[in-house]
């Protein structure tokens, strides 16, 4: 949510007219919606504050996690009371029992982020479900950062001199640890995504013009897309710097500071929700939505359901299909007690559903994205680093994303603006698939040569000479930046926009629920990886990048064929229930 300049940021440079209320206001016609250029607006305050938050909770769940394989892994250095050696840093020695705990940490960060076990990412619905139908999010996002902080202190007690020394005590104390803290991230992280964009409350497109004089089109669906666009670098901000100095603090002091940091770093968030509680918007809580929209789809199957399932999906598809359960269609005799809403509220559930139809391609999108946090990392080991860690070169992912979604907001997204282009969600995400599958086929070419050079051939991971000393291939690890920083680009494009399309197309009593639904795509995928571990090891590892990149490029074919139609509805579904503006009028 960067300031930047009136030159760069075409936003940021309307007049103060063209941000008066909503009276004085002019909206486009419709010939104007087809000539003037759209633009994001400038955006709020309370907006950076929510984004500081994720910042802080990333900073938190990265610098911890960091350091959980080590802290589970190696043994405590001998003379040691913190862990902390400059050749291995190591705590409770369990060795191959690390595999098991390290996959329960990612309880801890229910986001798509790392492979994880499925169970998981149940959290964060649950948590969706809490803020839309009770405590609202607001609340909920509170709730979550106090059981989160409660969970990083018990993970500071695991690590503290005269426990540490203790491997089942502080294994113990650590396993709880990051239960609580998933419990609270699960909370916590369905509901600060859509309350960021919340804090933007303008709905209607409106014209403004720019310090040039330009006549133009601000659209609050762009403004909302670079809402998430840096609340995204924010995120990776807070996942960067997390990752690399939790490591030296590992390293040279202990893991009980790498645990401290974090979690002193995390209570930014409380005092940034409180400082700023009579200042954001919070939307209440509204009842079961979801048992509502489950009566309501039953309804709108009775007498459409057929043993023959092309007639049933054909059914499911016709155009009355949300019509037909209107409120305005019944007689106030013959409506069921429960539809207590209006005829908008159910084209809002279509459009939301529809959202959540699109997220069903975006597992197979996940899965290239999870190459970077096993596959590639294994893959830079049997490389020449010159002395650089093999995992630090994963932080290359968030870093190019901290420098490229600047440019994009500041020029790209601008130009093609300018030229006339409409880059929908739709296009973005196909975008985002196809770099993916770029990412995989480089990192498929780049495994090929890593065979074809290691003095082990096909076995390039297990390679050691007589005295067990590693033998690598002579490629520099410097080469995989290529895939790192594609799979980054497609992020700006799948990821970003799949956070963007959640929000704007799900009901407004639903968009935590949605937003939900979006992060449990990651579960999907976590699941479906499972089917390609026989993969994951030499010889087969060319198989591994190019099956992905395969199935990346087959869905993103099927997924624009299928939803391309939607591009052509993207305003008519951003702005439902407005009437068309009437030339040289104030108001719809």
């Amino acid at each position: 949510m960067s300031g930047g300049s009136d030159k760069a940021i075409e936003a940021g440079s309307l007049k103060r007219r063209a941000t008066n209320s909503s009276s004085r206001r002019r909206f486009p016609t419709e010939e104007e919606k087809q000539t003037l250029r759209r633009v994001s607006d400038s955006l709020p305050v309370r907006a950076y504050f929510i984004a500081i938050c994720e910042m802080a909770e990333r900073f938190s769940y990265y610098g911890t996690t960091i350091v959980f394989t080590n802290f589970i892994q190696q043994p405590l250095p001998v003379g040691s009371r913190t862990g902390a050696d400059s050749i291995q840093a190591g705590a409770l020695g369990f060795g191959q029992r690390a595999s098991t705990v390290s996959r329960l940490s990612t309880l801890s960060g229910p986001i798509p982020t790392r492979s994880g076990p499925f169970r998981v990412y149940v959290v964060p619905l649950f948590g969706a479900y809490l803020a839309d139908t009770h405590w609202g999010r607001f609340k909920t996002v509170c709730i979550g950062c106090g059981l989160a902080i409660f969970g990083h202190i018990l993970l500071i007690i695991s690590s503290v001199p005269g426990v540490i020394e203790h491997s089942k005590n502080a294994l113990a104390c650590f396993i709880i640890a990051i239960i609580i803290m998933g419990s609270g991230t699960g909370l916590f992280k369905p509901n600060i995504s859509p309350l960021v964009a919340e804090q933007y409350k303008k709905s209607k497109l409106f014209i403004g013009h720019t310090k040039s004089g330009e006549r133009v089109i601000v659209d609050p669906i762009m403004t909302t897309s670079r809402i998430y666009m840096y609340f995204y670098l924010f995120t990776n901000i807070g996942a960067l710097v997390g990752q690399i100095t939790m490591v030296y603090a590992e390293k040279y002091v202990g893991f009980y500071l790498s645990y401290l940091l974090p979690t002193v770093f995390f209570l930014i968030s409380p005092f940034i929700l409180w400082y700023g509680r009579n200042m954001y918007v919070k939307a209440p809580p509204t009842g079961s939505p979801l048992q509502t929209t489950i009566r309501l789809w039953r309804l709108a199957m009775k007498g459409r359901w057929s043993v023959n399932p092309i007639t049933t999906y054909k059914n499911m598809h016709a155009a009355d299909f949300w019509e037909r359960v209107k409120p305005s269609k019944f007689q106030s005799e013959d409506r069921p007690r429960w539809m207590t809403f209006d005829d908008l509220w159910v084209d809002e559930v279509r459009r939301g559903l529809k959202a959540c139809v699109v997220f069903t391609w975006i597992p197979i999108y996940w899965l290239t994205y999870n190459q970077l946090y096993n596959n590639l990392i294994s893959q830079a080991a049997v490389m020449v680093t010159n002395g650089v860690p093999n995992d630090i070169i994963g932080n290359l992912d968030p870093l190019a994303l901290i420098i490229l979604i600047p440019i994009f907001d500041f020029f790209i997204y601008p130009a093609l603006a300018r030229a006339g282009i409409r880059f929908t969600p739709i296009k973005k995400i196909t975008l985002g698939f196809f770099v993916g599958a770029a990412a995989m086929v480089w990192a498929a070419v780049l495994q090929h040569y890593i065979y074809k050079t290691s003095p082990c051939g096909y076995e390039a991971a297990s390679c050691a000479d007589a005295d067990g000393n590693p033998l690598t291939s002579p490629l520099n690890v410097w080469i995989q930046a290529g895939p790192f920083v594609l799979i980054a680009l497609s992020e700006i494009f799948a990821s970003i926009t799949g956070l963007e399309y959640a929000f704007t197309k799900a009901p407004k009593n639903m968009r935590s629920l949605v937003m939900g639904v979006f992060f449990f795509t990651s579960a999907l995928s976590s699941a479906l990886g499972e089917a390609f571990v026989a993969l994951s090891e030499d010889p087969l590892l060319v198989w591994n990048y190019g099956v992905m990149a395969a199935l990346a490029f087959v869905a993103d074919t099927v997924f624009w064929f299928q939803f391309r139609h939607l591009d052509a509805q993207e305003d008519e579904l951003n702005h439902l229930g407005e009437k068309p503006a009437v030339p040289g009028s104030n108001k719809h």
